[in-house]
């Protein structure tokens, strides 16, 4: 991860932005009483979306079945 102080980051933002959004790595920015992330709004978006599953109970063991199975042996037909 960079690490960039508040004053760098605000002289350099466009540069980091870019860099931030094709990399997808993200930014410390760090300020005098504290710090802050830059990270692609794709990569906040998609960690937001794991939290929440996550936050589900029992989706976590349901998403870990739904990966060991077999897809062969999964139905095609839809009944709902």
């Amino acid at each position: 991860m960079i690490t960039v102080d508040v004053k760098e980051a605000s002289e350099k933002l466009p540069a980091l932005v870019e860099n931030t959004i094709t990399k997808h790595e993200p930014v410390l920015i760090s300020g005098t009483n504290s710090n802050a992330i830059l990270m692609a709004e794709s990569d906040w978006r998609a960690m937001n979306e794991t939290l929440h599953l996550l936050s589900a109970p029992g989706m976590r063991d349901t998403i870990q079945k739904g990966l060991s199975e077999n897809l062969q042996s999964t139905s095609r037909k839809l009944n709902w």
